[in-house]
Parts: C-alpha cells; sequence; structure tokens
C-alpha cells in the first residue's frame, strides 16, 4: 500500500490524528502513571473552583456515580482531595492537591513546549496562523464556546461514563 504525505490530508483528519497522537505524548511527559486524559475533564473543573461531586457531573453531563468515580482515581493519585464544605456541613468539595496544582503547572509547560518544538519547525508566524485557522475550525462545528467556558464534555466513546 502506498504511504500518505502528511501535506494531502483535509484540515479535520490531520486535527483528528493530531489530537489522538498529542494526548498520550502530554500525559507522558506531564501526568503521573496512572492519569488518564479523561480526567483532564474534571481538572478541568478544579483549575478555578471547588464543585461538589454533583456539580461536576452536572457540568460533564454525566452520572454522579461516574464523577465520583473519576474523583476516586484522582484522590487515589494523590491529586485531588475532598474537603467539607464551610458553608454546608453535609456537602463535601473537590479540590486540587498541591501534587494536582503542580500537574496542571506541568502540563501546561509540556503544551508550550511542544507549541516550541513545533514553531522550530514552521516558524512562529505559521504557529499564529495554525491557531487562528483550529479556533475557526472550534467555533465552526460550535464547539468555540465550549472551550471559552472550561465546559468541554468528555468523549462517550471513553469509558464507562453515562450520561444523565
Amino acid at each position: 500500500m502506498p504511504s500518505l504525505h502528511l501535506d494531502d490530508l483535509d484540515l479535520p483528519v490531520l486535527v483528528l490524528l493530531g489530537a489522538r497522537a498529542t494526548d498520550p505524548w502530554l500525559l507522558a511527559a506531564s501526568a503521573p502513571p496512572g492519569v488518564r486524559s479523561l480526567h483532564g475533564y474534571v481538572v478541568q473543573h478544579l483549575v478555578e473552583d471547588r464543585p461538589t461531586v454533583t456539580d461536576l457531573a452536572g457540568r460533564l453531563g454525566v452520572t454522579q456515580q461516574a464523577a465520583s468515580k473519576w474523583v476516586a482515581e484522582l484522590e487515589e493519585l494523590g491529586l485531588v482531595e475532598r474537603r467539607p464544605d464551610p458553608a454546608d456541613g453535609r456537602s463535601r468539595r473537590v479540590a486540587l492537591t498541591d501534587a494536582g496544582r503542580a500537574m496542571v503547572r506541568s502540563a501546561r509547560a509540556a503544551r508550550r513546549s511542544l507549541e516550541e518544538q513545533v514553531a522550530d519547525r514552521v516558524g512562529d508566524a505559521d504557529v499564529a496562523v495554525a491557531r487562528r485557522v483550529l479556533a475557526a475550525l472550534l467555533d465552526v462545528v460550535g464547539a468555540g464556546e465550549a472551550v471559552a467556558r472550561r465546559s468541554v464534555l468528555p468523549p462517550s466513546s471513553e469509558g464507562d461514563q453515562s450520561t444523565s
């Protein structure tokens, strides 16, 4: 079978393949063993907030059981903890631990490094164009606002996240 030339692939295919290849690279570069890409959907809601598991489930579009399972996995890895809610003693809020915040910083550094490596190959101007093109693609497919609000839902094909 003849090989493909990457320049012959259309933009949607390049985006899909790029994401699939980049995700494990970023996990290996920035996350402790046991962290899955799915966990990033939880962590995005903990960067600036301390929601309850029920809040997380609603934001992620999954059952409370699925959200609780993911939080438990992240707890076991030492990346999040459940803290009592000062306003309601019956509730517990999910927060990043120091290790969780360090992982977020590491992920941001890994993404910067990857972008710098790409810029070294194509130049800063082309990276800026690629950013604009990919942002436009997100808007065209209706995902731009969800990304801006940190409310991207996890893919339904990943595991047991039954939707509610």
